[in-house]
């Protein structure tokens, strides 16, 4: 009986290694690169607020503002159009693994914070819009690609983060009403006790949605399978490593600590010269995940995206995974960052703020905003082009080292 008491222990004591203590985050950023890679071998990129909007646009649509704003009118159900799919597997993804590790838990945030998380949810959806992209797309994204318009937003951020914790920090100062927290809700131990086999049942039950479709002889379905499989995958690698954009600009300016920030450079130190290889042997377009923004749409959405993602708590992608966690803050704000997001796209693209101009004869994309800048068409080659990738890189991790050790740029 104690050997089998033994045995059984080991397998308990190897699932809490893997589905219940946390990952590192350097860990996170390396599978989550490998995912990203994936995705681009599969002639696919990540994205989060194209499917974002694309709800914003049911939304809208449902509640008569579509013919209004002249918002596209959806096509798709939500699970055919690509990046809604893929959001919503990363929050499955989330989910499951929230449940593998006993963390789900229904939080209910205090009354201002519901405020915080619309006023924020609607701030990422107007920064989004000039940036064309929220944190994946905007930044990550074109990063990858060797755009610095990535890098342009990235500066925005930093300013919106910057700005953002002090307005937050005021109100923290100045405002008393709404913060009392409502009580926790608790599920029975005995449910809590079911919570891995359900995250089971569900990680094997996405595994055999996609295998479905994945033999279907609809090629469109066949790809959505590879779709369900990543999605899923990046949703549970960022809530195990509790990987989050947003920590990775806040954090150096409100405790100094820098894990996550570094965590991101690591990803794009690898993905950057894995993805200049994809690019130079034709598998993916490079133009398919750099916005026509850089660089005024880049950095003024950078900035406003930035203010908007500290009142809300998270990024897009960061929200998603924490929504599939049971944060219910998180879904209010993302169900303002779809509405606003889509009216904000509409009436900029209505205005000609970020409609392509259609007399560019270049072989890019242009809006009155910026252009779609690809420093190795801008350089004229790789060269130049990972030098500066990788010099950009290694600036802001020795900001990010010395902010470490001398607190220089806090702000809090």
């Amino acid at each position: 009986m104690s050997t089998e008491s033994g045995w059984l222990s080991g397998f308990k004591a190897d699932y809490e290694k893997i589905f219940v203590e946390e990952w590192s985050h350097f860990l996170g950023a390396i599978l989550l690169v490998m995912v990203v890679v994936g995705l681009m071998v599969s002639g696919m990129v990540w994205g989060v607020f194209g499917g974002v909007r694309y709800w914003g646009d049911i939304i809208n649509h449902a509640i008569g503002l579509g013919p209004l704003l002249d918002v596209p009118i959806p096509k798709e159900d939500i699970l055919s159009h690509r990046m809604s799919l893929m959001n919503i597997m990363l929050l499955v993804g989330a989910f499951a693994a929230a449940l593998m590790s006993r963390q789900f838990q229904i939080s209910r945030p205090p009354k201002l914070e519901v405020i915080w998380a619309a006023l924020g949810g609607s701030l990422m959806g107007i920064g989004a819009s000039f940036a064309g992209g929220c944190t994946t797309g905007g930044f990550f994204n074109p990063v990858l690609h060797s755009s610095p318009a990535g890098w342009t937003m990235g500066v925005g951020l930093l300013v919106g983060a910057v700005v953002g914790l002090k307005l937050l920090l005021w109100t923290l100062e100045n405002i008393e009403w709404g913060m009392k927290a409502p009580p926790t809700l608790n599920a029975p131990q005995g449910l809590v006790n079911l919570y891995p086999f359900i995250g089971l049942a569900v990680l094997v039950g996405v595994i055999v949605w996609a295998v479905g479709w994945f033999g279907s002889p609809d090629t469109v379905l066949a790809t959505r399978a590879i779709i369900v499989l990543l999605g899923f995958a990046i949703g549970f690698v960022m809530h195990r490593s509790r990987l989050c954009f947003a920590r990775a600009f806040r954090e150096p300016f409100m405790t100094a600590e820098g894990d996550m920030t570094k965590a991101v450079i690591l990803a794009l130190a690898i993905g950057i010269p894995i993805a200049a290889l994809l690019f130079q042997k034709g598998v993916i377009d490079p133009y398919s995940a750099v916005p026509a923004t850089f660089w005024i749409g880049s950095l003024v959405g950078g900035v406003i995206f930035g203010i908007g993602m500290i009142f809300a708590g998270g990024c897009a992608s960061g929200s998603l995974w924490r929504m599939g966690e049971g944060h219910l803050k998180l879904w209010v704000a993302m169900f303002f960052f779809a509405w606003i997001g889509s009216i904000a796209s509409a009436v900029l693209k209505s205005t000609g703020i970020t409609s392509f101009d259609d007399e560019n004869m270049e072989n890019y994309e242009a809006t009155a905003v910026g252009f779609q800048a690809y420093w190795p068409e801008m350089l004229h080659g790789w060269g130049w082009t990972l030098f500066i990738g990788g010099g950009l890189l290694f600036a802001w991790y020795a900001l990010v080292r010395y902010n470490e050790s001398t607190e220089k740029f806090t702000v809090l």
